[in-house]
């Protein structure tokens, strides 16, 4: 990945497609013209942007397919590359993802049409009202930490826990945006948003790029690439009727799709969360970084406050949950968030990831969620 970086502080997406391209393909050891089939996610960007960026890297002919599934799009393209190559068509797959932002909250970029995720507005007016002068991703997540709250009795001081630990992490990471820190009470003092969530509790619009070569155990034995990470299991899924019939916020955001993911890679490596020693998750807001732990099984349902006053979500802990910084302090560009979250992963289990080294780390999950919706879990292992 490249060093993220603020709305227009950044390279254009296509220059910083090709840089983390170049990067991915250099750790790897292998040439562009190895590469068998690129998909390349982005969310605001016109159709073959990917051939746009990739173009540079030189024009060898391949596959290229662009991917937009909100802010999973960028474990997507990872799923459609370990996918290619599990199923034995190919042995080497491109996964790229780019994001090049505006400042300030979301908006729509159509308003002639119905927006993809007009039910999940519909259902939050439903469940707790809309307010138009509140950015909608803002209420929606916000809506779930209230939910939260009224289930268990959540604090305040909590949440903003979760984004003191986010800028302690991102403060070693030089490709993180945010590094510097910040206290509780600057955290709760910072400007409300909605429900328990402060201006500090929300990620930034961010400008960045990454990307991940996956191939198969026979090219990388052939080639001698003893640093390969081993994707043991990975799952995506997307939303069931209760979403939309549960009258709960924490399901509209996603807790249903998160949890049936992470399900089902625990099965099929038969392996359970109590085994995690990092985690990435997706943390676009405190709430849903604390409802996330729930979701995944790193502790039981209405234990996340425990969770984090405990510091079991740190080093010391449990586990370390985004020793990155996460996308609250690293940043999230859209596009390439769930292939940064991949290249933090492999750095930790190769041991490589410098002041942010989790010491032993054997196992790695990644959660990547975006609404629409789709949910991408993933669990990697040490190199053997």
């Amino acid at each position: 990945m490249i060093p993220f970086s603020k709305p227009g502080k950044s390279g254009s997406y296509d220059e910083m497609g090709a840089e983390a391209a170049r990067l991915a393909l250099r750790d790897a050891g292998i040439p562009y013209d190895v590469v068998e089939t690129a998909f390349v996610g982005y969310v605001y960007g016109d159709s073959t942007s990917g051939q746009t960026a990739l173009y540079q890297l030189g024009q060898t002919g391949i596959p290229i397919i662009n991917v937009n599934n909100n802010c999973a799009t960028g474990s997507s393209a990872l799923f459609l590359a370990r996918s290619a190559v599990e199923s034995g068509d190919l042995d080497v797959a491109l996964a790229l993802g780019f994001e090049q932002m505006k400042p300030g909250a979301l908006g729509l970029m159509f308003e002639d049409r119905k927006p993809s995720t007009y039910r999940f507005a519909e259902t939050t007016s439903e469940i707790q009202g809309w307010q138009m002068d509140v950015p909608s991703a803002a209420q929606l997540f916000g809506g779930a930490g209230l939910d939260h709250q009224n289930r268990y009795g959540t604090k305040p001081e909590t949440f903003a826990k979760v984004s003191v630990k986010a800028r302690k992490h991102a403060s070693v990471n030089p490709n993180a945006v945010f590094r510097d820190a910040v206290t509780v009470e600057e955290v709760l003092n910072s400007k409300s948003m909605f429900g328990p969530l402060t201006r500090l509790q929300c990620c930034p619009p961010t400008c960045g790029a990454a990307a991940a070569i996956v191939v198969s155990r026979r090219f990388a034995e052939k080639n001698g690439l003893r640093d390969a990470v081993p994707i043991l299991a990975q799952a995506m899924t997307t939303d069931t009727p209760s979403t939309f019939e549960s009258r709960s916020m924490m399901r509209v955001v996603g807790y249903d799709m998160t949890k049936a993911a992470a399900s089902q890679v625990y099965e099929a490596a038969a392996i359970g969360p109590d085994q995690i020693d990092v985690v990435e998750l997706h943390d676009c807001f405190t709430a849903n970084e604390l409802i996330s732990y729930e979701a995944l099984g790193l502790c039981p349902e209405g234990g996340a406050e425990q969770f984090i006053q405990d510091d079991l979500n740190t080093y010391g802990g449990q586990v370390v949950v985004n020793p990155s910084g996460g996308l609250l302090s690293k940043g999230h560009p859209l596009g390439a968030t769930g292939l940064a979250q991949c290249a933090e992963l492999v750095w930790q289990l190769r041991g490589s990831a410098d002041a942010r080294q989790v010491d032993g780390a054997r196992f790695a999950l990644q959660h990547n969620l975006g609404l629409g919706g789709a949910c991408v879990v993933t669990l990697y292992s040490a190199p053997a």
